[in-house]
């Protein structure tokens, strides 16, 4: 005990200097007290067994949209808009980013919120916050309920991986915090003062999900039937498929049987090969959770507010620009990784629309494309003949970042819909009006910027008939 004090000291420090509540700073202590004892967060293929079958959304039964409607009064929208989209190039929040029809991730969640009538509210970074805020501001109707607009997501100390203590870096201190990963949900939403705030507003259910995944919306008949059975907490989960085999999956313990949410990080290097295999493991976490508010309130109180969740730690530069520079430990959870505290907590089977994430500008180019539609209450989904949308790989040399990106689609994303998957090497240049079909791969192997014609349809054989 006295050398884990000794050992946490400079992180509790840094922290209550930076003014982090003190159940922030607890929390932290009990994932550095498992670092010290040896835990680095792997979970092996002899602890866990796959999860065989599971409810589908799909067939559930019609009482649950009565249900679902009825209970739409008691529950709120929680979207994660934390992060800055730094992968794309982007320098603010991503939900800033235009992505359908002229409309930010935000504009489109702000409308999917006034279409179902539920409050809106954002678990924001300090990064994220005032331009965030700025964007609802412009939708007054949003603010009528009475409850907080946001809360912040808490920040934590950068490790050492030497020597375990606060990394330094005088010439950038932003590079010394990082984010405990979206497992920071439950206690953030105690220290804010928000679940407290929605229980006394008589809100007992939350659907919370990532701002930029524009398929989950909120579903009656999924909140009627997370309410008919009285699950404190549920995860939809969607079938793998080649595009998720990096994913999270979910799978089952084998010591009671209990459901369990394993991370690519938490996975044995020699175990890669069976956490990718989709056959076995079919479902993965679409980070799209319901909770009971009155469940969560009495499972943080038998814990006095410290919810436990399985560890990650993450192993990385200290400055993400630079591979080179100081070696680091984030000690992160996973939200979803609740289902495994919560008895009786249920995973439920979605159809892939309610799954449309933008990750990399890959999945821009899907989402942007006629492969996803803007439906009337602001859903964003799989167009019908699209199946499970096209499988997008682009050169990182020439798409990573947005500006690159744009560049090369001047007139948009071409169409994509009857796209059974589209990879791109070199500099290609998309002109206006091009449709792709089938399986596609292209390539520019000369130093020279390759632009496609206006209106022309590609498909599987189109550089052999113009070879």
């Amino acid at each position: 005990m006295a050398d884990f004090l000794a050992r946490f000291a400079p992180l509790a420090e840094r922290m209550q200097k930076a003014g982090l509540p003190q159940l922030a700073i607890e929390t932290l202590g009990i994932y550095f007290r498992r670092l010290l004892a040896g835990e680095n967060g792997e979970v092996a293929e002899s602890e866990i067994e796959p999860v065989i079958g599971l409810p589908d959304a799909e067939q559930l039964a019609p009482e649950c949209v009565d249900i679902g409607r009825r209970a739409l009064s008691e529950t709120v929208l929680i979207k994660l808009n934390g992060g800055l989209g730094t992968s794309m190039g982007l320098e603010r929040a991503k939900s800033l980013l235009v992505v359908k029809e002229g409309l930010t991730f935000l504009d489109i969640i702000a409308r999917q919120a006034l279409a179902a009538k539920v409050p809106l509210l954002l678990m924001n970074s300090f990064a994220t916050r005032r331009d965030s805020l700025a964007v609802l501001d412009t939708y007054p109707e949003l603010a009528e309920v009475g409850l907080p607009r946001d809360f912040l997501q808490h920040k934590i100390p950068k490790i050492c991986q030497e020597t375990l203590l606060p990394v330094n870096c005088s010439t950038a201190p932003g590079l010394e915090w990082c984010p405990p990963g979206h497992g920071d949900l439950y206690p953030a939403l105690v220290t804010s003062g928000v679940l407290e705030a929605l229980r006394r507003a008589g809100y007992r259910y939350a659907f919370v999900s990532n701002v930029d995944n524009l398929g989950a919306v909120l579903d009656p008949a999924i909140l009627g039937y997370f309410v008919r059975e009285m699950v404190p907490f549920m995860m939809e989960v969607a079938d793998r498929t080649e595009a998720d085999c990096k994913g999270g999956h979910l799978a089952r313990r084998r010591t009671d049987g209990g459901l369990f949410l394993r991370e690519a990080t938490q996975c044995l290097p020699a175990e890669r090969q069976a956490f990718q295999n989709i056959e076995r493991y079919r479902y993965f976490n679409t980070n799209s959770l319901w909770l009971d508010l009155v469940a969560l309130e009495k499972k943080l109180a038998d814990c006095d507010n410290l919810l436990e969740l399985p560890l990650i730690c993450n192993r990385k530069p200290v400055d993400p620009c630079d591979p080179e520079s100081a070696p680091v430990l984030q000690l992160e959870t996973a939200m979803g990784a609740a289902i495994g505290v919560f008895n009786g907590a249920r995973a439920l089977r979605v159809p892939r629309r309610r799954f449309a994430p933008v990750k990399t500008t890959d999945d821009l180019l899907a989402v942007r494309s006629d492969a996803y539609l803007l439906k009337e209450d602001f859903t964003v989904t799989l167009a019908p003949e699209a199946g499970n949308g096209p499988l997008i790989s682009l050169d990182p040399d020439f798409y990573r970042l947005l500006g690159d990106f744009d560049q090369r689609f001047p007139g948009g994303a071409p169409s994509l819909v009857d796209c059974k998957s589209l990879k791109v090497k070199g500099d290609i240049t998309f002109s206006p009006g091009i449709t792709v079909c089938g399986r596609v791969a292209m390539v520019n192997e000369k130093p020279q910027p390759l632009t496609l014609p206006d209106g022309l349809t590609i498909s599987a054989d189109y550089r052999k008939e113009t070879a």
